[in-house]
């Protein structure tokens, strides 16, 4: 999350304070997105200028043509068949502008599409199936555990037992990640969309989906040796060889929603079985250095959205929008 609050109206405000004790105590419990990105920030740091999350990161450009099958779903120019130019920014999780491209943590695909229109339509995923969080409150209990104890600089590991007790939402991500080496690439990496997303055909037909990008080079993932002996940067230089060499692909496969399958819960996988199909393919042609970049200034919001794409009521998908908000205005103002 790169991580505004919304203001309860004075009448809303009035009914909690009516009905007493037990609403007091949820508008106390309330998360908001500033107390996330400041916690972020107390956790990570402050790098002036840059993001609050995924700092680490390299831009690149290409392009996106979706297929017919798609558009028999969603009535989105994403996929009209024609390209779309896109501009990407891959990424490691944390607000360390240094972290190792070996950590067991996240990477980030983020993806602006360009429609001829002039609208956008944003995709930020990444190459986890689920998320840590199925609510902003752990996703900010969790960076609060990690802040580095002053006396050695790590987090305290009483700290991190008693967050993932009490927080069994953040489990699943965290055993992937644990039983998944880091990618020994971008290119060689899958990405998914975490959420579930409603995609609205030209009739008003409502479906309820979930993707994930396939790299047409294969899934390579670090090997134990590798992890042990590669240097700390390695994905960007990578990935700019590789685009050198020819365009890099990926698949766009949407799973469809079957009832009972998590709408709201990106820490819940759907059933490997679920019906799906390729909904068009991204081509990446170029990478660069993200300093200066093209993607370096773009707020990559995963509620901008085209005509034909709609979110649900994900907590953690709403949440991220205004977070993203206050990260980007901070790092706009050089802060």
């Amino acid at each position: 999350m790169e991580m505004q609050t919304i203001k309860s109206p004075q009448w809303l405000l009035a009914g909690m304070l009516a009905l007493g004790a037990p609403l007091a105590n949820a508008a106390q419990d309330e998360v908001t997105a500033d107390q996330v990105v400041k916690a972020i920030e107390g956790t990570f740091g402050v790098t002036p200028g840059e993001r609050r999350n995924h700092t680490k990161g390299t831009c690149a450009a290409g392009e996106f043509v979706g297929s017919p099958k798609a558009a028999a779903y969603s009535r989105s120019a994403l996929f009209s068949g024609k390209p779309i130019p896109v501009v990407a920014r891959f990424s490691v999780a944390g607000g360390n502008p240094k972290v190792p491209d070996t950590a067991r943590n996240p990477r980030g695909m983020a993806l602006e599409f360009r429609l001829p229109d002039g609208s956008l339509q944003h995709m930020t995923m990444l190459n986890t199936p689920v998320f840590g969080a199925s609510e902003p409150r752990t996703f900010l209990d969790q960076m609060i555990a990690m802040k580095p104890d002053p006396a050695t600089g790590k987090p305290d590991p009483e700290k991190m037992k008693a967050f993932k007790e009490t927080h069994p939402d953040s489990l699943a991500q965290a055993d992937f990640l644990a039983k998944n080496n880091p990618p020994a690439s971008y290119a060689t990496s899958a990405f998914f969309g975490i959420h579930t997303f409603k995609f609205i055909n030209r009739r008003n037909k409502i479906t309820l989906v979930r993707w994930r990008f396939v790299p047409e080079d294969g899934e390579k993932r670090l090997t134990d040796d590798e992890l042990k002996t590669s240097p700390p940067s390695f994905l960007e230089q990578a990935l700019i060889e590789r685009t050198h060499k020819g365009p890099v692909r990926w698949d766009m496969l949407v799973s469809i929603g079957q009832p009972g399958d998590s709408v709201d819960n990106p820490t819940l996988a759907w059933p490997e079985n679920r019906k799906q199909f390729k909904a068009g393919t991204l081509t990446i042609s170029s990478a660069m250095p993200q300093k200066g970049a093209e993607c370096e200034k773009i707020n990559f919001d995963p509620l901008v959205m085209s005509n034909g794409i709609a979110p649900t009521n994900d907590p953690i998908l709403m949440f991220r929008s205004p977070a993203y908000a206050i990260s980007f205005a901070k790092r706009i103002g050089g802060t």
